[in-house]
């Protein structure tokens, strides 16, 4: 389920992405964030199908609230990141 999750954060922050006229929020470091966990996972999810066997999404209270922390760790780290390049002086 957090695989599904991500997935979708990523999809969301790349449409608002694109579709906000100016990079103000600077909507480009959530995109990557989301994306390169989308692929760690989806990397991660494949091998483990191929090599040992189980199921490709995994749907139990256990990945939902990984899902949810891991979006929300995203949004936090996104807004650290916003906050310090929005107040950086000039060198």
């Amino acid at each position: 389920m957090y695989f599904i999750m991500i997935l979708l954060a990523a999809i969301v922050s790349t449409i608002f992405r694109f579709r906000l006229p100016q990079n103000k929020y600077k909507l480009n470091n959530l995109c990557f964030i989301y994306w390169g966990a989308a692929l760690m996972w989806f990397v991660d999810h494949v091998i483990a199908f191929f090599i040992e066997g189980g199921e490709f999404f995994e749907i139990t209270l256990d990945a939902t609230f990984l899902g949810i922390i891991v979006v929300l760790g995203g949004l936090f780290l996104w807004a650290i990141i916003s906050f310090l390049k929005t107040f950086r002086k000039p060198i």
